[in-house]
């Protein structure tokens, strides 16, 4: 559904960032009729976590924008086939299927193109017109780089015997998806610290970081970068700002102690599974949202929990999406483009503008 006609006239064609959220819609046997396959569907589900108003209803943070269903494997043409999420950058959406072939998606303007050339290779983050890939099973940390539209196959990168790319991956590359583009470098949390790549050099180097652990997270907030550590132990949340940019000087600025007593009365279950993010509110100031069980929470950085939300059946990602309605002038270059044509369908499953 594309947005409203008063949000496609806000400056830019750039809507509000929300967190991205997903929901698979599997395509098994119906009373009415048998499908011809058992692809599954999936509905892709920002949450407005800047809503105005602490109790603004789910109704109004949770707006299904698109849903994409993907074509069967005509070799396997019972195998359950589902769409995963890869990445999200600029108002698009890098795609997977069954986390190989992978595609490149608008929500907002339902353009769709499939990526050729990059069978092998796995994503580890997408940036302007590029994707940084790594080819599966490789030994060496060796990166590639895709230029989206070249009409190219990836190119290998001359540093790829580097030392920060051999911390980086440290013997796996699933872990490396916890990552942040931001002031034209992608960052990445290891156990040695920060690495970084610089889009521009295409060159590595790593920083000094408050705490050297890959589980920790980073963030954005306006036009300083932050990082996060959740201590399960402890159930809090530490957080850090780096006082400048590159400065490797960190601030810092809050733990917040998740609000178990209250979290108890509202979801009366213990958590399964917590993911856990920091995110940018209004005026300012940080929120925490974590994923408990079936529920999703928000809290500020006082340790308040001021919203919770149980939406059955949506994955909750780490991902931000900030839809846009600026047309990339790359789809048009790549095979199998289309526009509001499969894979994007309608709640029904022909193909249509309206979801829901």
């Amino acid at each position: 559904m594309l947005p409203p006609s008063n949000l496609i006239d806000m400056p830019g064609c750039m809507l509000p960032t929300s967190v991205y959220l997903s929901r698979t819609i599997p395509s098994g046997p119906s009373p009415a009729r048998l499908r011809a396959s058992s692809t599954s569907s999936l509905d892709i589900v920002p949450l407005d976590h800047r809503a105005a108003g602490v109790a603004a209803a789910a109704a109004d943070r949770f707006q299904p924008i698109a849903r994409l269903k993907p074509a069967p494997y005509e070799a396997h043409p019972l195998a359950d086939i589902r769409f995963y999420l890869e990445a999200s950058r600029d108002g698009l959406l890098l795609l997977s299927v069954q986390y190989n072939e992978l595609c490149i998606c608008n929500p907002a303007t339902r353009q769709h193109a499939p990526l050729h050339h990059l069978h092998g290779f796995s994503p580890l983050e997408m940036y302007p017109h590029h994707l940084l890939l790594h080819r599966q099973g490789e030994i060496q940390p060796a990166m590639h780089v895709f230029t989206i539209g070249s009409g190219q196959p990836p190119r290998l990168l001359p540093n790829q015997v580097d030392d920060c790319a051999r911390h980086l991956f440290n013997g796996s590359i699933s872990w490396c998806r916890n990552r942040l583009l931001f002031q034209g470098s992608i960052y990445w949390c290891t156990d040695s610290g920060v690495v970084v790549f610089n889009t521009t050099t295409e060159a590595f180097r790593r920083i000094h970081a408050p705490v050297a652990r890959r589980e920790a997270k980073l963030f954005e907030t306006g036009d300083m970068l932050g990082i996060y550590f959740y201590h399960i132990e402890k159930a809090a949340v530490d957080i850090w700002v780096m006082r400048g940019y590159q400065s490797e000087v960190w601030d810092f600025k809050c733990r917040v102690e998740l609000p178990l007593v209250q979290i108890w009365q509202q979801c009366q279950c213990l958590p399964d599974g917590e993911l856990v993010m920091v995110v940018p509110g209004d005026n300012g100031e940080l929120l925490v949202l974590i994923r408990w069980d079936d529920w999703l929470l928000q809290i500020d950085i006082d340790g308040k929990l001021i919203a919770s939300f149980q939406p059955r059946g949506i994955n909750f990602t780490p991902y931000l999406l900030k839809q846009t309605l600026v047309q990339h002038t790359f789809f048009p270059t790549l095979e199998g483009y289309v526009v509001n044509a499969l894979p994007f369908i309608s709640p029904d499953g022909y193909v249509g503008n309206s979801v829901c």
